[in-house]
């Protein structure tokens, strides 16, 4: 498969902080990627190296074919769509009037406006100026913003921060389709179980460097101790090995009806980025 980003050897350096430590990593066209550490650890950095609004101080970087030094040409942003922390929208506009100028800066069809909205649950508001929006809202619009033009890349930097779970079930779905279609996207989340739910790969950054990268089902069974949990109908929470001779005290459990619940250990991607960097992800 094609890669969408490919990244060698990045770092960036603000005056005596190195905040991206010779970092590398590639993103394959049309996956789900996601960039997960606690604050500081370098998410937002990255997503700015890799957008064209910082320059990297060391390595290479390269996105949908097109090399770092050309990140600021009209050409590159027609192809990437963008949520961030810089993201901003006209206070004093509606929503509809926002996502209309939008369209016309990208030369994206009005006819996009309706569906957009549709997927980010905002079609009752489309007539709503934005100052009069809740931050959650706000966030949608952002959202929409980013998606309007169809982008073949999308970055999105926390983009379900301040909503609420039906409508991030909804973005959720939203952001699979899009994905279904063809998109790449490029998401830092601190919601795990987001993570878990829409990501192909994460990866952990932890000090500006990269920790672990695969699958979330891969690295849980890389992390898992394989143990047995088991809670018995006696109120009892038994932690047993997976060792064979432990099969005959599973089995009389078992005969004995004594088992409530039973499964085999398996960490959240939470839990694993503690036990690698010591640190918990918010």
């Amino acid at each position: 498969m094609e890669n969408a980003i490919e990244v060698k050897g990045i770092r960036k350096v603000f005056g005596l902080n190195e905040a991206i430590k010779n970092v590398s990593f590639n993103v394959k066209k049309g996956e789900i990627f996601g960039l997960l550490g606690p604050s500081g650890s370098g998410k937002t950095t990255t997503i700015k190296i890799l957008t064209g609004e910082l320059a990297q101080t060391a390595g290479e970087a390269n996105v949908l074919g097109i090399d770092s030094e050309r990140f600021g040409t009209a050409n590159f942003k027609s192809r990437i769509g963008i949520l961030s922390d810089n993201s901003s929208l006209y206070e004093r506009l509606t929503v509809h009037d926002n996502l209309k100028l939008f369209c016309k800066l990208y030369n994206a069809p009005l006819g996009h406006i309706d569906e957009i909205l549709k997927e980010v649950n905002l079609e009752d508001e489309r007539s709503k100026t934005v100052s009069k929006l809740s931050k959650g809202m706000k966030q949608r619009v952002l959202l929409a913003k980013a998606l309007m033009h169809k982008p073949d890349l999308v970055f999105l930097d926390e983009p379900t921060s301040a909503l609420d779970p039906g409508t991030m079930a909804q973005i959720h779905r939203g952001l699979q389709k899009l994905n279904e279609a063809g998109t790449t996207i490029f998401l830092t989340t601190h919601n795990m179980e987001e993570a878990t739910e829409l990501c192909d790969r994460v990866a952990f950054l932890h000090k500006g460097k990269l920790q672990e990268l695969d699958s979330p089902d891969k690295l849980r069974y890389k992390y898992s101790t394989h143990a047995f949990h088991v809670e018995t109908f006696a109120g009892e929470r038994l932690v047993i090995e997976n060792d064979r001779s432990n099969a005959d005290h599973i089995k009389e459990l078992i005969e004995n009806g004594q088992v409530k619940t039973m499964h085999t250990d398996n960490p959240t991607l939470g839990q694993i980025f503690l036990k690698v960097t010591g640190k918990e992800l918010i």
